[in-house]
């Protein structure tokens, strides 16, 4: 009779293990939040002794607790309260402990990453080398580094990994928010903010400065040439001056920088 007694307590969720939670003042399965700090207690005791030590002795304070107002369950993480029904979201993820009624946003949980995110499981694909959820668009079209999102956006510093919002990959592989990404894109920079290759197609562009540098003739005194070396491939060559941009001769970008002085190419010229 005595096991049937403990076998009927232990699945009947209102008789819940009454004996194990609570704390050194009271056995209970509920916690209070405390109207006076709207932190969350054990009990009246325990709030008590945790103000009454604080460092400063003008936080110090206790509890009215007539005034106590909310009570939280605490034995297990559900998405529906087994003793009076509610349901506490329409999403619920039982490993995040994550609720949420806008089911607009779609949420859904992604193994690999450890979290839940946005915008629909099946709008999303988790690259394994990168270490997280992109768009289903990148698949085979991005270039992978180990970690990318694990890491700050380079404009704003925020970490990306769990940013709530939309984040992009350049066409370097690195991340970054897709706000700041158009921010920069607004400022007419094309370069990336972390290894300064362009961040996207640029070959209309190049071509429209082939155009512009073919029919901009520069002075005589400024016909020289410079070494320059290339963001995006890396390579160094020379190019003719001119205000508009230095060509690399290997792939044709015209994300250079000049690696030498005017005086040290006036020199070699002479």
């Amino acid at each position: 009779m005595a096991d049937e007694g403990t076998s009927s307590l232990q699945t009947n969720p209102l008789d819940y293990e009454k004996s194990l939670h609570g704390c050194n003042h009271y056995r209970r399965r509920c916690k209070v939040r405390a109207p006076c700090c709207n932190q969350i207690f054990s009990c009246r005791h325990c709030h008590n002794e945790y103000t009454n030590a604080l460092a400063n002795p003008k936080e110090r304070h206790e509890i009215v607790r007539h005034e106590i107002k909310q009570v939280l369950y605490s034995i297990y993480v559900a998405q529906i309260c087994t003793n009076c029904g509610v349901k506490m979201g329409e999403y619920f993820c039982g490993i995040c402990k994550f609720y949420d009624d806008d089911v607009s946003k779609e949420q859904f949980h992604c193994n690999d990453c450890g979290i839940c995110r946005v915008g629909g499981g099946a709008n999303f694909f988790h690259c394994q080398k990168c270490g997280s959820c992109f768009d289903v668009k990148l698949r085979d079209n991005h270039t992978c580094i180990g970690n990318s999102l694990k890491n700050h956006c380079p404009i704003c510093y925020e970490f990306l990994f769990d940013s709530i919002k939309a984040v992009t990959i350049m066409a370097c592989g690195h991340a970054i928010h897709l706000d700041c990404y158009n921010e920069l894109i607004n400022q007419d920079q094309y370069r990336c903010p972390i290894c300064s290759k362009s961040v996207s197609d640029m070959s209309s562009t190049w071509q429209r400065l082939d155009q512009e540098i073919e029919a901009t003739i520069m002075p005589e005194e400024y016909r020289y040439e410079i070494p320059i070396l290339c963001n995006d491939c890396h390579n160094t060559c020379k190019a003719f001056f001119h205000i508009f941009g230095h060509k690399c001769g290997h792939c044709k970008s015209y994300n250079t920088r000049r690696i030498g002085t005017t005086d040290d190419s006036l020199e070699r010229r002479a």
